[in-house]
């Protein structure tokens, strides 16, 4: 298929060689415009003027953005007030407004944040398989991307993230209409912008994107690109391209560009976030030369690094336009552009945060974490007071208005800036050891971009690093945008189940039987297909593995199920040899009812666990990840940082409270529309659902989720939840493993047999008494000694066994203290365990010493071969001791159990440590002056007191 490049540049000459079937000729002819050819793109514009012999782009005419502080427009509006207005106007004019779509696309395959209006849409609606929410449509749609990073706050022009104003319509051919579109958004231009016919210039073009393209039609004033309205007519396939059988009106217009457009002020930051970057301005001290922004405004356009290829020169230039030495203009720009990012990072921030977004080390959580670290680079570097947590919640009560959501999880946003914050800390105090070793190694472009990648540290403080010894350090102005490009995650790769490619053409879907009633374990039904021993039937109650849960097992006419699993709408299953089904006969199914409960307690308790994650951990808890067995489970849930123990026994009391509550659990097939209108985004769980009709799986007032898999009539049904363990698996994502029902109680009885051990192992050190609730017990003993439960029984036999031995070679009693509860036990026998651990190691050392004093006085010919009584540790203090005592020495001790360890600094010691040890039936190895081994000690004593060793 072709790039989205390649069919712009077919399809524009095709488009601009019919005008009056591509764009809206007449309503431009009737509004007095006329076309031209732009001599410098060669592009066919419209305008009023007939001698026009340029474009509106600023590229062409050279004009810039020349609407600062002489805007054309007669309206002024506030930022918020142009989607107020715009709305008001289309509603007026036949549209529906709706709220925007969360920018984290869960439910779109293709990407992972949303970014264009026409995005909320893909793949679904646009491609007639679903009802969009209304027809048409007008939505505020915030969106996201981050290819211009390093762009912000420096041409006062560029964002990471914006609201896309969408004007949209999803019709039939024979309801297009497009000079009625045109129509509407020319109304805009005239009505709610206040311009005149004779400011505004329209450029033919073509647009490409998402596996669509068509033409489309642009809209300047002034310099200033204020929209895009595109017309949706055809696809792109493997072999060629094709009429959609929908039409589809893609109007794409920057509100920020609007509101700076109206009101021509300096830069689009004052128009877009007004009330924040007067606080900023306030809060660094920062002052604005006024005078000199207007003299460089004009050309700040000119630093645009997707433009230009030498930026040095282009600096140069500017600063020449402006008036000033480039050092000058730099120390004017650099330091507003970091108020500027500061602002703009944390808007993007804020909406990301919300819609369950999280900064990590991974794919688009890594623009993210660039946002973060960029903000806090300008805010350590000239030391400003900046609270960044502050800065999103005046954005969120400045947006308030349109966007009400945001105010809602200010908490949750401001602990993950907080956590990033402490993040960014130790990157920083790591940095100080890394910029060492490259200030000697010497750095380039590639090593900067890795060392960001490996350990995130930003290219500037190794600069900063540099200078101090004198060196100099070339950093890309394109530094972040270049990041960004490694991690950014072009598509998203939909997950599907590892099948079987049979040859299925022209078999009908199956009929899923199991999503009515998960206790539907009969059945009858005809073979469809017979290939050796997968079989297709007409409709089935199997569950195929899908989803992460297994597939239930059981028998078709006494044969064996061994397999099932999906490809494309068809179920297949596959049975034992020598089954005997033929296509076209009536069968009778019977599943493993065993099985099937298991697993569905299994996927329901992961469905709560998800739920009480939320309530828990925050709002940003989304599912990244699943599997269901009968035994245990695990769900991958995004959360900033490693789960607690104290986070962990909440999360399952909530789980088992919701599961004692007897909550009834929904399960309905309905249409996408209805479902996202009901349910909102989040039913998004695991990720992009196909099809026309979702099955959402309602615990009522607890969790709603798009979900296919087998699930029980009531969260009693669950019995009981176990949650055993919880690991971080990779940055911005932990898993909760745990087992539910049966398999939980399998759970109880090993927790009562480990628990009987703990305190048989505590009451040899402490007189406890203990409370009834074992679990809670153990889970206390978990979080003292930071330890999962499964480990709880080992570690405290570790510590009252260590406290034992102690207690014996030390010749001193344990006194078993009396204790009122398991925390004062934990804490009693560890400070015991100190304080003998202390004690032995004056011990040990003290022994050592006269040990030492004993071997070096056997010694022979500078060399020591002797048996000891000590540990493989001691064996190594002990020869290191002396071999540092007496360079000279070769020291090789053995213990009653065969250890061995050799040092020296004058002989191969390995070699001679190797040929002992393999003599005495064993084997050692070592490297430097240290060696190590196992031996036998029967044989070593043998051949010891032979003299033959």
């Amino acid at each position: 298929m072709k790039s989205d490049k390649e069919i712009k540049k077919e399809f524009r000459p095709k488009f601009w060689s019919k005008p009056d079937k591509y764009y809206a000729t007449q309503v431009l002819r009737g509004e007095g415009f006329v076309r031209n050819i732009c001599i410098r793109c060669k592009k066919p514009f419209w305008s009023t003027d007939p001698e026009r012999k340029v474009c509106g782009d600023p590229l062409c005419n050279g004009e810039g953005f020349g609407f600062i502080g002489d805007s054309p427009s007669k309206r002024n509006l506030g930022y918020v007030e142009v989607w107020v207005k715009f709305a008001k106007m289309f509603k007026k004019l036949g549209y529906t407004p709706i709220k925007r779509y969360p920018v984290v696309a869960r439910w779109n395959p293709t990407m992972e944040y949303t970014n264009a209006s026409i995005s909320a849409f893909q793949p679904y609606v646009i491609s007639g398989e679903v009802e969009p929410p209304a027809n048409p449509l007008v939505i505020p749609q915030f969106c996201l991307r981050f290819n211009d990073i390093d762009n912000v706050g420096v041409t006062q022009s560029h964002n990471t993230g914006f609201v896309m104003i969408g004007q949209h319509m999803f019709v039939k051919p024979k309801d297009w209409d497009q000079d009625k579109v045109f129509r509407d958004i020319h109304l805009w231009l005239r009505k709610g912008l206040g311009l005149k016919n004779s400011d505004i210039i329209f450029h033919e073009d073509a647009w490409a994107g998402g596996g669509n393209f068509g033409s489309c039609i642009e809209f300047f004033s002034k310099g200033c690109e204020l929209g895009n309205q595109v017309y949706m007519l055809y696809e792109q396939t493997d072999s060629g391209y094709r009429e959609l059988n929908m039409k589809v009106l893609d109007m794409g217009m920057g509100q920020e560009r609007s509101a700076w457009f109206s009101q021509g002020c300096e830069t689009i930051y004052d128009a877009t976030f007004p009330t924040v970057v007067k606080k900023l301005l306030s809060k660094t001290g920062l002052k604005v030369d006024r005078d000199l922004m207007r003299r460089y405004i004009p050309h700040a356009g000119l630093l645009n690094l997707d433009e230009v290829e030498n930026i040095d020169k282009s600096w140069e230039l500017v600063a020449k336009k402006t008036g000033m030495d480039v050092d000058g203009l730099k120390d004017f720009v650099i330091p507003l552009s970091g108020v500027y990012s500061i602002a703009e990072h944390m808007r993007s921030l804020l909406v990301a945060l919300t819609d369950g977004g999280l900064p990590s080390n991974v794919g688009g959580g890594y623009n993210l974490r660039i946002l973060v670290r960029r903000s806090m680079l300008f805010k350590n570097k000239y030391g400003w007071d900046v609270e960044l947590q502050k800065v999103c919640e005046n954005h969120a009560r400045y947006l308030k208005p349109i966007f009400p959501e945001l105010m809602e999880n200010l908490d949750g946003v401001g602990r993950i800036l907080e956590v990033e914050g402490r993040k960014y800390g130790n990157t920083e105090r790591k940095s100080v050891r890394i910029v060492e070793k490259l200030i000697k190694e010497g750095i380039n472009e590639r090593k900067l971009l890795q060392v960001y990648d490996s350990h995130g540290i930003p290219p500037e403080i190794i600069k900063e690093g540099f200078e101090k010894v004198g060196k100099k350090v070339k950093v890309p102005d394109d530094f972040y945008s270049k990041v960004s490009e490694l991690h950014e995650k072009g598509e998203q790769v939909t997950k599907t189940e590892k099948g079987e490619n049979l040859p299925l053409n022209g078999i009908p879907d199956t009929k899923i039987m199991y999503y009515e009633n998960y206790k539907k374990l009969e059945f009858s039904a005809k073979v469809l297909k017979v290939i050796g021993n997968f079989v297709v039937l007409d409709q089935t109650v199997f569950y195929p593995t899908s989803g992460g849960q297994l597939h239930d097992t059981g028998g078709i006419n006494g044969k064996g199920v061994e397999d099932v699993f999906k490809q494309g709408g068809v179920i297949v299953h596959l049975l034992e040899k020598n089954h005997g089904l033929r296509e076209g006969q009536e069968i009778e199914g019977k599943l493993d009812w065993t099985r099937r409960l298991k697993l569905s307690q299994q996927h329901t308790a992961t469905h709560i666990i998800n739920a009480a994650a939320r309530e828990v951990l925050g709002n940003h808890v989304n599912q990244a990840g699943a599997k269901k067995t009968e035994e245990k489970s695990h769900l991958d849930i995004t959360h900033y940082q490693p789960i607690t123990n104290e986070e962990v026994k909440k999360i399952e009391g909530v789980a088992n409270k919701l599961v004692k509550r007897g909550v009834k659990i929904e399960k309905l097939l309905i249409p996408r529309d209805e479902a996202e209108r009901r349910f909102g985004m989040r039913i998004y769980q695991g990720g992009a659902v196909p099809g026309k009709v979702l099955r959402i799986v309602n615990i009522r007032g607890v969790d709603v989720e798009a979900c296919g898999g087998t699930h029980l009539n009531n969260t009693k049904e669950v019995g009981e939840i176990k949650i055993l363990k919880t690991t971080k698996i990779q940055d911005g994502v932990d898993r909760i493993e745990f087992t539910a029902g049966e398999e939980a109680g399998k759970i109880s009885v090993k927790e009562r047999g480990m628990f009987r051990g703990v305190l048989k192992d505590f009451g040899k050190v402490v007189d406890l008494k203990p409370e009834k609730n074992i679990s809670k017990q153990l889970r206390e003993c978990s979080d003292f000694f930071s330890v999962p439960v499964d480990q709880v029984g080992k570690t405290v036999k570790k510590f009252t066994d260590d406290i034992l031995k102690y207690s014996k070679k030390l010749g001193k009693d344990v006194k078993r203290k009396r204790v009122k509860n398991i925390k004062e036990a934990c804490k009693s026998v560890f400070n015991l365990w100190k304080r003998q651990g202390k004690e032995m190691e004056k011990f040990v050392k003290d022994r050592a010493g006269s040990e030492i004093e004993r071997l070096t006085k056997k010694a022979k010919n500078s060399e020591i071969f002797e048996i000891v009584d000590m540990d493989r540790n001691g064996m190594i203090k002990t020869s290191e001791l002396i071999v540092s005592k007496h360079p000279e020495f070769t020291v090789i001790l053995v213990n009653k159990n065969g250890d061995v360890v050799g040092m020296s600094e004058k002989k191969d010691i390995t070699r001679i440590v190797k040929e002992l040890c393999k003599k005495c039936g064993g084997s050692g190895g070592g490297k430097g002056r240290l060696a190590q081994g196992k031996l036998d000690p029967k044989e070593f004593k043998r051949m010891f007191s032979s003299g033959k060793a």
